[in-house]
């Protein structure tokens, strides 16, 4: 099973030609490719798998999302 988690863009580049960018995953900070997503703006919530940000989400969505994923961590449900 695949997942892909939501991250807030913090910062964006250009790496070689490629669009990339710093996302922060509720404290935690990783570089993205943003190359699938050139439309993003600072502040929106990207969804990423494997360094690849997919797709632009709304802040409404990724929240829900975001509560979602932190429930399932309480209750200690893994796959």
């Amino acid at each position: 099973m695949c997942l892909a988690v939501p991250g807030k863009v913090i910062e964006t580049f250009d790496e070689i030609g490629l669009l990339m960018g710093r996302v922060d995953f509720g404290g935690t900070i990783l570089r993205v490719c943003l190359a699938y997503v050139p439309e993003v703006q600072l502040g929106q919530y990207v969804i990423v798998h494997a360094g690849f940000a997919l797709n632009v989400l709304d802040e409404s969505e990724a929240q829900k999302t975001l509560e979602l994923l932190k429930e399932l961590g309480e209750t200690g449900v893994s796959g």
